[in-house]
């Protein structure tokens, strides 16, 4: 019902891309400088700035911008709630989570989600918290899981799942052989850690500041991007690594991996659903009621 003109610009605004927004839309380019032509011609103004290969908004397009993002929200809500009316959900919902929630969290409720409600769209955005918490705030996702313990003002955290982070090496690791440590030999020995941002990282950070110890202090070997990474990384090598007790229950049980305790190291942690603040309601609250009525499965 909406203008798709309107999804085409918004899609070029946020990627300043004519050819990430045909990619995005599934549409060809030529198609999408047509739409932006048209809109063009339609307020008599430039919405892009076009330097070499790269554009920017104009004043005008920022305008644009702005009203866009409104009307196309405002659009998705009425088509919610008129079929809402006849207890049928329906639209599209953009998701985005972490890493950790997004590989080993989600991809049950989503199946489940998905056979239970057949006309609603669902797509998933992957990134770590800090990516996740910015596409809320760019309007590029609806709602968002994420891990750690970092909170934004202007987003609204709901808990979701409790987790834990463990301290893991290899069977093959010349470490297998301990089944305990301190804080201060967890300190010397070879880490492999997630990344900036990451959700695991942040609450790693927190749970050491509690002895008065930073990252800086650690023996840290490498900053991978995904904890498959690390499970790969230290196939090969002495290190030790840190991640949910979730992504291990597997390898754990095939005896592939073995979880070291750090002694009074807590590492409990709380999965949580993030939203723009006022932001309530729609298939957002949906997903969220029927997510945490499977919680007992997870």
């Amino acid at each position: 019902m909406s203008d798709f003109r309107l999804k085409v610009f918004l899609s070029v605004a946020r990627n300043l891309s004519f050819t990430k927004a045909s990619q995005e839309l599934f549409i060809t380019q030529p198609a999408i400088t047509k739409h932006i032509q048209e809109l063009e011609s339609l307020y008599k103004t430039r919405l892009f700035e076009r330097l070499g290969n790269k554009i920017s908004l104009t004043t005008a397009g920022e305008l644009l911008l702005e009203h866009a993002e409104r009307i196309l929200d405002d659009y998705k809500q009425l088509d919610y709630e008129m079929h809402l009316l006849h207890n049928e959900y329906s639209g599209g919902l953009r998701l985005g989570a972490s890493t950790t929630i997004s590989q080993y969290v989600l991809p049950p409720v989503l199946a489940r989600f998905i056979e239970k409600f057949p006309q609603v769209s669902l797509s998933l955005f992957n990134g770590n918290s800090r990516d996740v918490e910015n596409a809320l705030q760019e309007h590029r996702i609806d709602l968002g899981l994420v891990e750690g313990t970092l909170r934004l003002p202007n987003l609204k955290y709901t808990s979701f799942l409790k987790d834990e982070l463990v301290a893991v090496v290899h069977s093959h690791s010349k470490l297998v052989k301990l089944d305990e440590i301190s804080v201060e030999e967890f300190c010397k020995t070879p880490l492999v850690l997630r990344e900036r941002g990451s959700g695991t990282l942040d609450v790693l950070e927190n749970s050491l500041s509690a002895h008065n110890i930073k990252l800086s202090d650690l023996n840290v070997r490498m900053y991978l991007g995904s904890t498959e990474s690390i499970k790969l990384f230290l196939e090969h090598t002495d290190c030790m690594g840190v991640v949910s007790i979730r992504s291990i229950s597997r390898e754990l049980t095939a005896g592939l991996f073995k979880v070291i305790e750090v002694k009074e190291l807590e590492m409990q942690r709380e999965f949580s659903f993030a939203r723009l603040q006022g932001e309530e309601g729609g298939l957002s609250q949906v997903f969220m009621q029927f997510a945490n009525h499977y919680n007992k499965t997870l």
